[in-house]
């Protein structure tokens, strides 16, 4: 198949969402995954309201047996806890799951198969540049080459992102990014109907560090338990995720029986871009998705929804600058992504520099947490749920951070 509308590079949320979309329009497209499918990744495997909107409507089943149904958060610090059910909108479903990348990626794959995408795994790709365009693909399986030569490149191959590095792309290093590890443990708590998120993340020393710890139930006997920690930090170059785990592990409600006795894998870990940081995100016959954008919300850490989003819009636009035979039409997905997301990720830029000074996290934790109805709205923002009704309250929420923070110019 060399006479391709479109290819996909990385068949995680971003590509396999834009491969749907676009295969669903009718476009005649190929995604490739350099690694064979089923495969992990180090990812909290958390499906937010946002997350699960964007799988309705591609089709996804959720009476898999893989998939846990989950009714909100509970999050603790120190000695303080609150539960907080997902809030009502008129779009997003007021419920969120949990399943492992390595079943959801597949399923999700699948789908965009069903819309007759060709689906390559185990086969990298590159780039073959001329003057600043992509003139051609090298593809590589089991030591096969083959060059294809699409007309519009979707860039969705992850945070580090080779193929995008390869186009000239690099990350705003003025933006925030995250180190986040993760392992899976047995648990008798596995069937909770909870994310739990510790907010007081502490390491081996006892000393506060900005970001937070997660206990995500998968429903089979497990738990996905990891730490993400953001490079606002002052102390940040001294950080190991390492050691954040064994603080977390030692740290975890008893309830969850949480040991080194108890784990079933080891740490995995990586580096995550956020707040749409890396760019360009649109060439001359390519466009960035996901985490190969930065397509990270820096409040959270949550990084498939948008994934989900960024594939979908690509897809719009890649489809519209076909239909009319102009690739500059592609511009205009930059546009979208400013319209939809510039606000919400330059207010969570100033969130995390706030955070990032010593003890304010744990201030606002403990503040918060005392009071539901600041953290039933702190979940509203945090999870981007805001209601069209709401938006003149966030807006001056935005205010009250930005006062706070009084960064100047846009981080």
């Amino acid at each position: 198949m060399t006479n391709i509308d479109v290819l996909v590079v990385g068949g995680g949320p971003g590509g396999s969402a834009a491969a749907y979309w676009l295969g669903r329009a009718g476009r005649a497209v190929m995604l490739v995954e350099k690694k064979e499918f089923p495969r992990e990744k180090t990812c909290g495997d958390g499906l937010t309201p946002r997350s699960i909107h964007q799988l309705v409507e591609m089709g996804f089943d959720f009476d898999v047996p893989e998939l846990h149904r989950i009714r909100g958060l509970r999050a603790y610090s120190g000695e303080l806890m609150i539960e907080l059910d997902w809030p009502e909108h008129p779009i997003y479903p007021n419920w969120g799951a949990i399943i492992r990348r390595a079943d959801l990626d597949l399923q999700v794959a699948n789908l965009a198969e069903k819309q007759g995408v060709i689906v390559r795994a185990h086969t990298t790709a590159a780039p073959i540049l001329e003057r600043g365009r992509i003139d051609g693909v090298e593809l590589v399986s089991d030591g096969e080459i083959e060059i294809v030569h699409p007309k519009i490149v979707v860039v969705a191959d992850g945070s580090l992102s080779r193929f995008g590095r390869a186009l000239g792309t690099i990350r705003d290093k003025r933006r925030p990014y995250a180190l986040g590890a993760r392992a899976y443990f047995s648990s008798p708590m596995s069937t909770d109907g909870y994310m739990e998120s510790q907010l007081d993340l502490r390491d081996e020393s006892g000393a506060s560090i900005p970001g937070y710890g997660w206990v995500f139930p998968l429903g089979d006997g497990s738990v996905n338990v990891g730490v993400g920690a953001l490079s606002t930090f002052h102390r940040w170059k001294q950080m190991n995720t390492n050691g954040l785990m064994t603080a977390m592990i030692r740290g975890a409600p008893e309830q969850w029986g949480i040991s080194e006795e108890t784990r079933l894998s080891p740490n995995r870990g990586g580096k995550l871009p956020m707040s749409l940081s890396v760019s360009p995100k649109v060439g001359p016959n390519w466009v960035l998705v996901g985490d190969a954008a930065g397509a990270v919300n820096p409040f959270n850490g949550e990084g498939i929804d948008y994934a989900y989003e960024t594939g979908r819009m690509a897809a719009a636009h890649v489809g519209a600058a076909l239909d009319a035979d102009d690739l500059t039409l592609l511009g205009r997905y930059k546009d979208e992504l400013d319209a939809t997301y510039e606000l919400y990720f330059r207010v969570s830029r100033m969130f995390v520099r706030l955070i990032g000074r010593p003890g304010a996290m744990r201030l606002l934790t403990h503040t918060g947490l005392r009071n539901r109805t600041v953290m039933e709205w702190t979940l509203r923002i945090m999870a981007n749920l805001m209601r069209p009704e709401d938006k003149g309250v966030g807006e001056r929420v935005y205010d009250v951070i930005e006062k706070i923070v009084r960064v100047g110019p846009n981080p």
